[in-house]
């Protein structure tokens, strides 16, 4: 997996001065409290650092002024233990250009009726001043999260851990870089969209490369780098060699290895996460990229057809989001439209993610029937069981739209004559209702499906970008 630098969230609570030192020091032993809980018991995936109470304008705009400046914060969470007057959280919260949480919620789960007094209601107001605070959060239009419930919750906890990912791929997502292999497929319009606005809403910057530049790669490849990965390869995965002669089939493997380390080579000399491959514009190679797309894929970058440079962004983002686990570029490829067993076939021809897989892939050779070039190997499986969720971005001009829906995996039938990696799901609106919504969003045909990445959290992908959502369900 590509490496994610140790990211950690700075927690701060509201308050003001009006309760007195003795409250003010409540607060903050309260919230050290709450933030090792959530450290020490909840499983998430980054640490919460306590910073400090925050009862001023001042210290506010001090606060967000440093979190926006250290590169290990990847976002904010905040909370309203006492009443904290929601104009001092103006000029601060105008600044902050890193995700926010607002965590709505109070340090005891239960009201203690026999004992409560003044001093317990001037110290637990998160009843009243979430309210104060939010109200402020939606007029600046702040796309922030909101999770409400006990700290001590551990669904709420889970919402916490969640968000945490997507906000961690929000901040990665400004230093992703997609390498395009070729253009985009002639006359297709769903892969086309605007590149500029895509840096500047999603933080991605998309360059072009002739393939050739990648064939001067691979010459450089050395016939040892392919031997030590022809033998990892043979350590992971079921080597099939079919009906072909020994010779020719480890040939062309190599062919496609030989590929992989030059991609490899190639996108990490210059800080590339992403690419894209196209079938047309292949001049000077033997094979399309096949394996070579699925090992890096595996590895975590993100991958797209036809120079797709949305989807294969998108998709890097969500391995970031679910820790590299059962997330692949997908495509509709085929329906069943039978009653009672309405579903939906994808694959991609090649360049299917082997971390979806539900069973031990294989390295087969055969033909592709498109493109022109010899037969490419590629890692052949069926895909998993389960909730997922499928997810496309679209452009429309006025603004990216992210269109998703949830689906149920299920393991396809055997495909004989169909040799490629392959993965069935039914939308859960119905098959019928939710792609005819999907057709109606305007949504494409490329997707990333994830069994690990949740509904909620692809809405706080959304919140954080600001793009449009179709959310279908």
């Amino acid at each position: 997996m590509l490496s994610i630098p140790k990211y950690e969230f700075w927690f701060a609570a509201g308050s003001q001065h009006l309760y007195g030192e003795e409250a003010l020091n409540q607060v903050a032993e309260d919230s050290k409290k709450i933030v090792a809980s959530l450290n020490e018991n909840g499983n998430l995936p980054y640490k919460i650092v306590f910073k400090e109470v925050l009862t001023t304008a001042d210290e506010i705009t001090k606060f967000m002024k440093e979190a926006n400046y250290d590169d290990n914060v990847a976002g904010v969470i905040t909370w309203m233990h006492t009443f904290s007057p929601a104009k001092n959280w103006i000029r601060g919260s105008q600044l902050l250009q890193k995700p926010l949480l607002h965590f709505a919620t109070q340090y005891l789960n239960y009201i203690p009726y026999e004992t409560m007094d003044f001093d317990y209601m001037n110290l637990n107001q998160s009843a009243h001043g979430d309210r104060e605070y939010g109200y402020i959060n939606a007029r600046l239009n702040m796309h922030n999260k909101v999770v409400y419930g006990h700290w001590q919750d551990p669904e709420v906890v889970k919402q916490i851990a969640d968000w945490e990912d997507v906000a961690v791929a929000y901040d990665e997502s400004f230093k992703t870089k997609i390498c395009r292999f070729g253009d985009t497929m002639r006359n297709v319009a769903v892969t086309e969209g605007d590149k500029v606005q895509a840096q500047i809403q999603l933080g991605w910057t998309v360059d072009y490369y002739p393939v050739g530049d990648l064939i001067d790669e691979m010459d450089k490849v050395k016939e040892s780098e392919i031997d030590d990965e022809y033998a990892d390869l043979k350590s992971r995965y079921i080597m099939v060699q079919g009906d072909m002669d020994a010779k020719a089939y480890e040939d062309t493997v190599r062919y496609q290895l030989r590929q992989y380390i030059a991609l490899k080579r190639f996108l990490e000399r210059d800080g590339y996460t992403a690419f894209t491959s196209n079938f047309e514009d292949l001049h000077g190679m033997k094979q399309l990229e096949g394996l070579s797309a699925q090992l890096m894929m595996r590895d975590g970058y993100g991958f797209a057809g036809e120079g797709d440079w949305k989807t294969a962004g998108l998709l890097r983002i969500f391995k970031i989001m679910t820790h590299n686990k059962r997330t692949a570029f997908m495509e509709d490829y085929t329906l069943d439209l039978r009653k009672g067993h309405e579903a939906i076939l994808g694959s991609h021809m090649l360049e299917v993610d082997p971390s979806i897989a539900s069973e031990k892939p294989r390295v087969e050779v055969h033909p592709l029937d498109i493109g022109g070039k010899d037969d490419p190997a590629r890692l052949v499986f069926s895909g998993g069981e389960g909730d997922a969720v499928d997810v496309t971005l679209a452009d429309f001009r006025d603004n990216f739209k992210i269109v998703t829906y949830p689906v149920i995996g299920h393991k396809a039938e055997e495909t004989p004559h169909l040799p490629v990696a392959k993965q069935m799901w039914t939308p859960k609106p119905g098959l019928k209702e939710g792609a005819t919504k999907w057709i109606h969003a305007g949504g494409g045909h490329h997707t990333v499906m994830s069994f690990a990445a949740t509904e909620e959290q692809v809405r706080d992908l959304a919140t954080m970008y600001g793009v449009n959502l179709c959310d279908i369900e």
